[in-house]
Formats: C-alpha cells, sequence, structure tokens
C-alpha cells in the first residue's frame, strides 16, 4: 500500500497520540512523547491538530510528527520501520518540498530519533547537524524520596500561579491560566501532572508538568522551571525529584527528559535529582 501523508486535524489526535505511546519504550532512543502533543494543547485542539503530520500505511499510522513552530517538525516513527527505506524516502521528500505542507522555505530543522533512516538520508541530502542537545533518564523501579519542599499538584484553581511561575522561569513565555485549562482539557491530560513547588513563605517558586505513556512506559518532563527570583536555591532539584515520584505513582518505568546541552545549569539539575545524561542527540538543518 502507499504510505499516505496527512493532517490529522482535532479528530486525529487521540490515533496520533495512541501511536506515540505505543512507541514509547525504554530501549529507544529519545524520540517524539505524547506529553510533547500534550503540552501543546495548551494553543488549542484546532492548533494542534493543524501542527501534527501522520503518515500512514495500509491504514496504520507509522510516523508522527509535530510543527513546532514553523520551522522545526520534530518526528518519529514506529520501531518496526525505523530503517524502513521505503518510508524514510517518503519522509525526506515530504519535508524537503515545501509544496507538500510539511516544511516551508528556507532554514528549517527536522528532530528524528537517532538511528533512524530519514535522519541518516537528510544527512545525506546535505542537510546539517544542528546544536547539541543532552537527553536524560532516570529509571523508577526505586523510590524516589522525598523532594523536601512543599508540593501541590495543580488543579483549576491554582491555574493562575501555575501559569505565573512559567512566565517567571521563562522569559519568553506566553503561558496564560487560559492556555492551562486549554491543556488540562485534552485527552492527553487524564495522563498528566502539574506540579508546583512551594518556599517556607508559601511563595510558588518551581513548576513542572510530567506527562505519563501508560504503565510501565517512559513518562516525560514538559516543562520544568524556577522563577527566576528563587533560582540557585534548590527548587529545580525538588520540583525534578516531585516530577519522579509522581510518575513513579502513575506507573511509569522512567522518567526522561531533554535539554540544550549549552544550558550547563539544566543539565546540572537534572543530574543532581538522579537522572543520567546520555549520548548528546542533534536535530538535522537546511540552510537558507
Amino acid at each position: 500500500m502507499a504510505i499516505v501523508l496527512g493532517t490529522p486535524g482535532v479528530g486525529g489526535l487521540d490515533a496520533a497520540v495512541a501511536a506515540l505511546r505505543e512507541w514509547q519504550d525504554d530501549g529507544a532512543p529519545m524520540q517524539l512523547h505524547p506529553g510533547d502533543l500534550g503540552w501543546f494543547l495548551r494553543f488549542g485542539a484546532e492548533a494542534t491538530g493543524a501542527a501534527v503530520r501522520t503518515w500512514s500505511r495500509d491504514g496504520r499510522i507509522v510516523a508522527v510528527g509535530l510543527l513546532d513552530g514553523a520551522t522545526l517538525l520534530r518526528v518519529t516513527v514506529a520501531p518496526d520501520v525505523r530503517r524502513d527505506e521505503e518510508l524514510a524516502r517518503r519522509m525526506a521528500e515530504d519535508v524537503a518540498d515545501p509544496g507538500r505542507g510539511v516544511l516551508g522555505e528556507g532554514q528549517v530543522y527536522v528532530e528524528a530519533p537517532t538511528g533512524s533512516l530519514v535522519q541518516d538520508l537528510l544527512t545525506e541530502a546535505g542537510w546539517q547537524p544542528d546544536e547539541p542537545w543532552t537527553p536524560l533518564r532516570r529509571d523508577l523501579r526505586e523510590p524516589v524520596g522525598d523532594p523536601g519542599v512543599r508540593i501541590e499538584v495543580v488543579g483549576p484553581e491554582r491555574a493562575e500561579a501555575r501559569a505565573a511561575v512559567q512566565r517567571a522561569a521563562f522569559d519568553r513565555s506566553t503561558f496564560t491560566p487560559e492556555r492551562w485549562r486549554a491543556m488540562a482539557a485534552g485527552s492527553s491530560y487524564a495522563d498528566a501532572r502539574c506540579l508546583l513547588a512551594y518556599d517556607d513563605r508559601g511563595e510558588a517558586v518551581a513548576a513542572v508538568t510530567v506527562w505519563s505513556a501508560g504503565p510501565g512506559r517512559p513518562g516525560l518532563i514538559e516543562p520544568m522551571g524556577v522563577h527566576r527570583d528563587h533560582r540557585g536555591l534548590g527548587f529545580g532539584v525538588a520540583i525534578t525529584v516531585a516530577a519522579a515520584a509522581a510518575l513513579r505513582e502513575m506507573g511509569s518505568s522512567s522518567v526522561i527528559v531533554c535539554t540544550r546541552s549549552a544550558n550547563f545549569g539544566a543539565v546540572a539539575t537534572y543530574t543532581s535529582a538522579g537522572m543520567r545524561p546520555g549520548p548528546e542527540v542533534r536535530d538535522r538543518r537546511r540552510d537558507a
């Protein structure tokens, strides 16, 4: 059967998320996670459905991509077709041709799993490695321990505090209570949890959202941030430990995250929270 490229829209989001859940495995390379789509849902279901691309063969989804902005496609493929030549060539052609509705002209980026054939084909076609990212992972078979600070699970009544910490942690953040509610309304959030950490004065100082892919599969941290006025006090480590504990409670086999290697503070925080860095990964970049 021919490979079909599609944009699932709102009605196809659950199928794309289900495929991503099925492909998560502790032995797999760092790849697109259902939590990545869940976090994108802060922009609304229609925007998320329009940003997703699927490749299907014989009615089965074999690859899922997320346009994380106009110039970056984050994509992964089913484990059994990671080296499938027909699929990889079709995907490489689709991302290279602006007329196919995936990426436009000029400088663009593709994030694909290390070892996937589509990444190899893009490299052969002249796409360059971009900046390095560091994936980190912590096994959750053993108890995590106490984070050492007060932790609250965020519900609608704490949406304003959650959004405020996000904006104070990331200078360009546009997160609002309305966007938290849009994210929480998505089906992906049934397997997610937002946490807030508080200091001794009762101020919310750090936040994290964690996404389960189901029992026995790796769960994702996306995102974690510490209020700019409370950095260097251990709250990043504390909220990361709390995130790991929450995912363990939800049945996740491990907790994973990926951050820019140049963000030394983030790498150090995750490492101090018991996560182990893996080999660096790089997107593929096509220059203008």
